[in-house]
């Protein structure tokens, strides 16, 4: 496949492979918007999913997280058999569809609505069961108060590699210190930790945009960027702060910074709202990074194409 992500149809995303989509990404030069969603939260749309919702505002990729392998739920979605929630959601998006799954240990005290479950974590298992329900990427990384290093996110991303890494896409990396006080800030990610993760298994490194977290800057998310591209490999940077709840000066100051920065995808988090980003603000990201003709184009194609 030769399409970049801007010119894909449903059709041509229902047959895409792991190369085809890196590939699609890289060539559309850092046009690629990534939205985030919650499916155990109620929709802002009531009985349509965040997913829906995101992605016709403009998103070219969904990521789902608190996705549960073991007891997906995303509700709206339409009452299907368990094991199909992920291709039934790609079939109504048009859009492939990945998961976050989180290296650490369950906390029985946890009653937030981020409280880790098994299905959730980031096992080889847990991998392969995606992989079977039709997932296109697992993003390794933490949420808030977690408590996910990046020492875990290493032995996962082996673990899981060694079993589907020649067929799903691998991302690592976090938008926020996730618990871990002492990797916050400067120390979310270094350079030397980009190469460990590209030496476990990592097709895309996950970093925070400049101005979300802070001390994060432009020039420190440049740097980190440039070492990811010398190894051959795509970049993320995430607004996964609820500031994809900000106002729109803001998002647009944030999107321009992220461009600057020579990342591959844009992420908008999944708590503007809780489980979605401020929808106008994806569309808006989306107008900053590659102007009105695609963005429109994105949000007008029909997923019968």
């Amino acid at each position: 496949m030769a399409k970049r992500i801007l010119n894909c149809f449903a059709s041509d995303f229902s047959k895409i492979n792991k190369q085809d989509l890196l590939s699609a990404i890289a060539e559309t030069e850092g046009r690629t918007i990534m939205a985030e969603t919650i499916g155990t939260v109620q929709p802002i749309m009531e009985d349509v999913t965040n997913a829906e919702v995101a992605s016709c505002m403009g998103a070219d990729f969904i990521l789902l997280n608190l996705f549960d392998v073991d007891n997906p739920v995303i509700k709206g979605l339409p009452e299907c058999d368990p094991q199909d929630t992920i291709r039934l959601l790609k079939k109504l998006i048009g859009r492939p569809v990945g998961i976050n799954l989180e290296p650490a240990r369950i906390n029985e005290q946890d009653t937030s609505v981020w409280a880790l479950t098994k299905g959730r974590q980031a096992t080889a298992e847990n991998a392969k069961k995606a992989l079977e329900m039709g997932v296109d990427m697992i993003m390794v990384t933490g949420n808030p108060g977690i408590g996910v290093g990046n020492e875990v996110i290493i032995s996962a991303l082996k673990q899981m590699s060694s079993v589907v890494g020649d067929k799903m896409i691998l991302g690592a990396g976090k938008m926020h210190a996730s618990g871990i006080l002492k990797e916050g800030a400067n120390s979310i990610l270094t350079v030397k930790e980009i190469e460990m993760f590209v030496e476990a298994g990592a097709d895309i490194i996950l970093m925070p945009a400049a101005g979300t977290v802070p001390g994060i800057d432009l020039n420190w998310v440049k740097e980190r960027v440039d070492k990811v591209h010398s190894l051959g490999k795509l970049s993320i940077t995430a607004v996964g702060t609820s500031q994809e709840g900000t106002d729109k000066d803001t998002i647009k100051a944030i999107a321009l910074l992220s461009k600057q920065s020579g990342s591959d995808i844009h992420h908008l988090g999944d708590s503007g709202i809780l489980g979605i980003a401020w929808p106008e603000n994806i569309t808006t990201y989306s107008i900053v990074v590659r102007g009105i003709r695609h963005t429109y184009h994105r949000m007008a194609a029909s997923v019968n194409r």
